[in-house]
C-alpha cells in the first residue's frame, strides 16, 4: 500500500507539503499573545500622581470625560482607576455627583499620624531584632542619598524618597503584615505631603531629620529608635496640623 493511502484507500494529505500547510493556517491562525499594558492601572497611576501632586486639589470633581478626552482613553478606564483610588483614600464618591478629590480633616491628619507612629515604632523595634547589617547599611545610605540628591529633586521625587525610607524601616521588621499596611496608607501620606511640601523648610534639613531614626536602628538601639521617630513625627503631625487649619484645607474649617 502506498504511504500517502490510508486504510479505507483514500490519499491522505502529505503534512509537510505547502497546501497542507497553507490550508492548516486558515483553519488554525498563527495567533501569538501580545502583551499590552494595563490601561486601568497606567490611568490610575496618572491620576493619582495629578492628585498627590496638587494638581488637582482637593474638593475638586474629577470629570471623567474630560480627562478621558485628555488620556485618548474611554470613560470606564477613567471610572475604574478613580475606584481604585478611592478604595485608596484619595477620592469620595457620592451618588449622581461622581468623584471628587478628598478633602482631610484635622482629626483624619492625626488620626493618620497616630496609626503611623505605631506602626513604625513596632517596624523599628523588630528591625533592631531581625534586620542584618547590610539591611542596617542600606538604611543608612538611604539618608545619605536623600541629603545629597533632595536640593535637586522635584517635590514627588522628594516624596518618594521620603516615603522610601519610611516603607523599607517596615520591610526590614521581617513582619510582612507591616509592611503591607504601610503601603495602604502611602497614598494618603503622599498627598498631605504633596500639599505642605516647601513650607516645612530646606529639603536638605528635612532629609537629614531621618538621620536619628537610622543612626538608632543600625545601633540596634529600640528606645532611641522609638525616642526619634515620636520626635520625628510628631513634628510633622503638628506642622501639617497648623498648616491645614490655616489654610482652611482641612474639611474641619
Amino acid at each position: 500500500m502506498r504511504d500517502d493511502v490510508s486504510t479505507t484507500g483514500i490519499a491522505m494529505a502529505d503534512p509537510t507539503s505547502p497546501a497542507f500547510l497553507a490550508s492548516d493556517t486558515k483553519r488554525n491562525p498563527p495567533f501569538s499573545s501580545i502583551e499590552l499594558p494595563d490601561l486601568v492601572a497606567v490611568v490610575e497611576a496618572q491620576l493619582m500622581q495629578a492628585i498627590v501632586s496638587g494638581h488637582i486639589a482637593p474638593g475638586e470633581r474629577i470629570v471623567e470625560a474630560e480627562l478621558a478626552r485628555r488620556m485618548g482613553v474611554s470613560r470606564a478606564p477613567v471610572r475604574e482607576a478613580a475606584r481604585r483610588l478611592e478604595s485608596q483614600g484619595l477620592l469620595v464618591s457620592r451618588p449622581r455627583h461622581g468623584f471628587t478629590v478628598r478633602t482631610m480633616s484635622v482629626k483624619e491628619i492625626d488620626d493618620l499620624y497616630e496609626v503611623r507612629l505605631g506602626q513604625e515604632v513596632m517596624a523599628a523595634s523588630l528591625a533592631c531584632r531581625h534586620a542584618s547589617d547590610a539591611q542596617l547599611a542600606r538604611l543608612l545610605g538611604m539618608v545619605d542619598e536623600m541629603s545629597s540628591m533632595v536640593d535637586r529633586m522635584q517635590q514627588s521625587e522628594r516624596t518618594a524618597l521620603d516615603l522610601a525610607f519610611h516603607s523599607y524601616i517596615c520591610e526590614i521588621s521581617g513582619n510582612a503584615y507591616l509592611h503591607r499596611l504601610f503601603g495602604n496608607i502611602q497614598a494618603e501620606v503622599r498627598m498631605i505631603l504633596a500639599l505642605t511640601d516647601g513650607s516645612f523648610g530646606a529639603p536638605k534639613f528635612i532629609a537629614e531629620s531621618h538621620r536619628p531614626i537610622a543612626d538608632a536602628i543600625a545601633r540596634r538601639d529600640a528606645v532611641a529608635a522609638e525616642s526619634a521617630l515620636r520626635v520625628h513625627l510628631k513634628d510633622g503631625n503638628d506642622h501639617v496640623r497648623a498648616l491645614f487649619l490655616a489654610s482652611g484645607k482641612s474639611s474641619d474649617t
